[in-house]
């Protein structure tokens, strides 16, 4: 929805590395417009409302109070922003966090009454042995 709301006519899926590179720079085209409200990707929220959710979901970990484990289990672009967030990226930097998380990683942040902070960001403890980096994927 993303791509095609700034590229609407249809695209062959890429079989080679030009295709690929055109693709993602689509994506992020795409993204940036959505996020800067420039379009409205059918069948997603508006930008304004989706960071409201992320961001509502970080005030919810606060409100828990100190000393509370908190489990969020979410994909690339809510991760992203809410690392975006916490660290007071541009748009530009929150896209390119999206596009760097890989499959299964773990964002970790910790929390104060205050604020919360970022610990760590795309890890893959639990792939970490000669046996499982062959499962390493990105999205």
């Amino acid at each position: 929805a993303v791509v095609r709301a700034v590229h609407p006519e249809p695209l062959e899926a890429p079989t080679n590395a030009e295709a690929v590179k055109q693709h993602f720079r689509l994506l992020r085209q795409g993204l940036l417009a959505w996020m800067s409200g420039e379009t409205a990707p059918v069948g997603m929220p508006s930008h304004v409302d989706f960071a409201a959710g992320v961001a509502d979901a970080l005030n919810r970990v606060l409100a828990l109070g100190v000393g509370k484990q908190v489990l969020i289990v979410s994909s690339g672009g809510p991760i992203s922003t809410a690392v975006g967030q916490v660290l007071k990226t541009p748009a530009e930097t929150v896209v390119e966090l999206n596009l760097r998380i890989r499959n299964s990683a773990v964002t970790e942040f910790a929390f104060n009454p205050r604020r919360h902070h970022l610990v760590t960001f795309n890890t893959l403890p639990h792939l970490d042995t000669a046996e499982t980096r062959a499962h390493i994927t990105h999205a």
